[in-house]
C-alpha cells in the first residue's frame, strides 16, 4: 500500500481517452513462456496442497465501551442499513446508490510480532468515528513478514483477530490485503515490515530469488516472479505459499467470511501492486519522474528471455534485456530505446516488452488461481488486485514509466484491457489509484495525465466485465479533491460507477476538525450519489453535526495516533 506527497506522484498511470486495440501477442512467445515453467499453468494454482499449522488465536480482550450517549448521538445521524449475512457483495453493491467508502488503516495497525494491535484505543474511538460518519468499512494489510514471520507454514493472526471483532462490533465491514511484499522502501511508507525472516534466509542463500536490474541491484521487497513453480522456499513453491497463507486466512476467519470481510485484494508485487520493482525509493535509487528500469537480470527471468528469444528464431535476444534504456532516473528522451522513435517500437522492442508484460500477466494469472481456489468456497467474498498508477511520461509516445513495471502500454498498444481480460476471467475487481488528481496538477514537462489514465483503465474494466474500485494515490483533506473523486467515481451511470473506494489513510490528520468535516460530507456525497433530492446544502449541515456529535471521538482517536 502506498500513500503519495506531491512532490512524488507515483500512484497513477496514464492514459488515453480512447483506448487502441490491444495487438495480438505472439503465439511463440506464450510458447516460449511456457516452456520456461512448464508448471505454472493457471489451471493447478487451486489444487495447491494445504501444509499450514494454525496458531490459535488469543482470547479477544473485553474492551471499554463507549460512551452511550456518545454512541447514541452518533447512530442518529448515521442512516443504518442492516447487514446481510454472507449477502453477494457484487449485488449488495448494485442495489445501493453511490459508492461505499473504505479507509486504510495505518500500516502498522498491528504489533510486528502479530499479537496484539498497536494504539489500541485509538484504533477503537476511530472505528466509532468511521462508523458515525458513514463509512462503509476499513482496508487493513495482513502482512506475510507479522502473519507468518516465526517459520513455515507457523501463522499467527491474533492481532488480526482483535482488530475483525472490534470492526464487527462496529458494524464496519473489511478489505483484506494479503499482502506479501515489503512494507518499506516504496513512495509513504512509513515503517518497515520485511518479508518472512525464512523467505529472507533463502533469499540470501540464492540471490536469484529477488528480482534484478542490469546493474546486478537486488530488490527484496517481493519473491521474483520467475521462480512462482520453483519450490525455492523451504520445499514449497512462492505460489504454494502464498495459497497456504489464503488458506489459513481463511480458516481462520470463518466465521468472519462475507459478513464482515467482505474483499481480499490479492498482493502481487512490490506495494502489493500487479508490476515489477521497477521505480523503487530505497536509498535514493529512484526518483519521481524517473522512468525506471527493467527488472528481468535474475536467472530465472533470463531463463525464461533465453527460451522465449530462440523460439522465435532470434537466440541473440535472449542474452539481456534492452541495453539502451537508461537508468531509474531518466527521462524517456535521455534513451535511445525510449526516445519517440525509440527501439520500443522496433521488432526487438515488441518482441521483449510481449515476454516481458506476458511474465507479469501470467504471474497474475497463477495467483487469481490460486486465490479463487481458496475463497470460491466463501460466498459475499470479492476479490480484487490492485494495478499501479502510473501517470507521468503517459503524453509520450512510449509510456516509458509504464513499460518497466510491465505495462506495455503505449501509443499503439493497450497495456490494460489484457490486465482486466485476465481479472475478468476469475471475477475479480480491478483496484486502481489517483482518482483526485488532475492533470494540470501535475508537471506538466513530464507529460503526466492522471485523468486520460483513469479513463483508459475504466474502459478496459468496462470492456472487460470487471468491476472498478478507485483509491486516492495523495493523503487530500481538501474539497477539490473530495469533487474529483466524486465526478470521477460516484456521478456516474449506474453502469459506469466505481463499486467501492477506497481513501488514503487513516492517521491524526485525518481528525482534525477541518477535515474531518469535509470527509464526512465527503463520505455522504459519495454514498448518496444518484439521489435526485440531494443538495450540497443538505450534505453540509449533516456533515457539521456528525462533526460536532463525534467531535470527544475523533479527538480521542487524533491524540492517540499522535502518540
Amino acid at each position: 500500500m502506498m500513500a503519495l506527497n506531491l512532490a512524488h506522484q507515483t500512484g497513477a498511470a496514464a492514459a488515453v481517452a480512447a483506448a487502441v486495440p490491444a495487438a495480438p501477442r505472439s503465439a511463440v512467445v506464450a510458447a516460449a513462456a511456457t516452456v520456461a515453467s512448464p508448471s505454472t499453468a493457471p489451471s493447478s494454482a487451486p489444487a495447491l496442497q494445504a501444509q499450514t499449522l494454525t496458531v490459535d488465536p488469543a482470547p479477544v480482550q473485553a474492551t471499554d465501551s463507549v460512551k452511550s450517549d456518545l454512541a447514541m448521538a452518533c447512530q442518529a445521524l448515521v442512516e443504518a442499513a442492516p447487514e446481510a449475512e454472507h449477502a453477494d457483495v457484487a449485488a449488495e453493491l448494485k442495489s445501493k446508490a453511490g459508492v461505499p467508502v473504505f479507509v486504510m488503516m495505518p500500516l502498522d495497525t498491528v504489533r510486528k510480532d502479530g499479537n496484539s494491535l498497536n494504539r489500541r484505543r485509538a484504533v477503537e474511538a476511530s472505528l466509532a468515528a468511521l462508523k458515525s460518519a458513514g463509512v462503509e468499512g476499513i482496508m487493513v494489510d495482513v502482512w506475510w513478514g507479522i502473519a507468518e514471520a516465526e517459520g513455515p507454514g507457523q501463522y499467527n493472526f491474533n492481532g488480526y483477530m482483535e482488530l475483525m471483532e472490534m470492526a464487527r462490533k462496529n458494524g464496519l465491514k473489511v478489505q483484506a490485503v494479503m499482502s506479501f511484499h515489503q512494507c518499506g522502501g516504496n513512495v509513504g511508507d512509513s515503517v518497515t515490515i520485511p518479508l518472512p525472516k525464512w523467505v529472507l534466509e533463502e533469499m540470501d542463500k540464492d540471490q536469484d530469488l529477488a528480482y534484478t536490474d542490469r546493474s546486478g541491484r537486488r530488490n527484496y521487497e517481493y519473491v521474483s516472479l520467475g521462480c512462482d513453480a520453483l519450490p525455492v522456499l523451504k520445499g514449497r513453491t512462492p505460489i504454494q505459499c502464498y495459497a497456504d497463507f489464503m488458506r489459513a486466512f481463511r480458516d481462520h476467519f470463518a466465521t468472519y467470511m462475507g459478513n464482515t470481510i467482505v474483499e481480499i485484494q490479492v498482493g502481487m508485487g512490490p506495494a502489493g501492486e500487479l508490476r515489477y520493482p521497477s521505480y523503487p525509493e530505497s536509498n535514493g535509487t529512484w526518483s519521481f519522474p524517473g522512468i525506471g528500469e527493467f527488472q528481468c537480470y535474475d536467472r530465472y527471468m533470463l531463463s525464461s528471455l533465453k527460451a522465449a528469444a530462440e523460439a522465435v528464431g532470434k537466440p541473440e535476444w535472449g542474452n539481456a534485456g534492452p541495453g539502451d534504456s537508461g537508468s531509474y532516473k531518466d527521462w524517456p528522451e535521455d534513451t535511445p530505446f525510449f526516445r519517440r522513435e525509440g527501439g520500443w517500437n522496433t521488432e526487438y522492442g515488441q518482441f521483449f516488452m510481449s515476454w516481458y508484460s506476458q511474465m507479469l500477466l501470467e504471474h497474475g494469472e497463477r495467483i487469481l488461481s490460486a486465490a479463487t481456489g481458496v475463497f470460491t468456497a466463501s460466498p459475499g467474498v470479492k476479490i480484487s488486485v490492485k494495478v499501479a498508477g502510473i501517470h507521468w511520461h503517459y503524453g509520450t509516445r512510449s509510456h516509458a514509466a509504464e513499460l518497466t513495471a510491465g505495462y506495455y502500454n503505449t501509443r499503439h498498444h493497450d497495456g490494460y484491457q489484457p490486465i482486466a481480460r485476465m481479472l475478468g476471467r476469475h471475477g475479480a475487481v480491478l483496484n486502481f489509484t489517483c482518482v483526485e488528481m488532475r492533470d494540470h496538477e501535475q508537471p506538466q514537462d513530464a507529460q503526466c495525465r492522471p485523468e486520460a489514465l483513469v479513463q483508459q483503465v475504466a474502459l478496459a474494466a468496462r470492456d472487460a466485465g470487471v468491476g472498478l474500485a478507485g483509491e486516492n494515490a495523495l493523503p487530500r483533506y481538501d474539497e477539490t479533491a473530495h469533487d474529483q473523486v466524486v465526478a470521477t467515481a460516484a456521478e456516474k451511470a449506474e453502469e459506469e460507477r466505481m463499486v467501492a473506494f477506497t481513501y488514503l489513510r487513516m492517521g491524526p490528520d485525518l481528525f482534525q476538525p477541518d477535515n474531518w468535516r469535509r470527509f464526512a460530507a465527503f463520505v455522504k456525497r459519495m454514498s448518496g450519489a444518484g439521489k435526485r433530492d440531494m443538495c450540497r446544502e443538505q450534505v453540509e449541515r449533516e456533515a457539521s453535526g456528525v462533526a460536532h456529535a463525534t467531535q470527544p471521538l475523533v479527538q480521542e482517536a487524533a491524540v492517540a495516533l499522535t502518540n
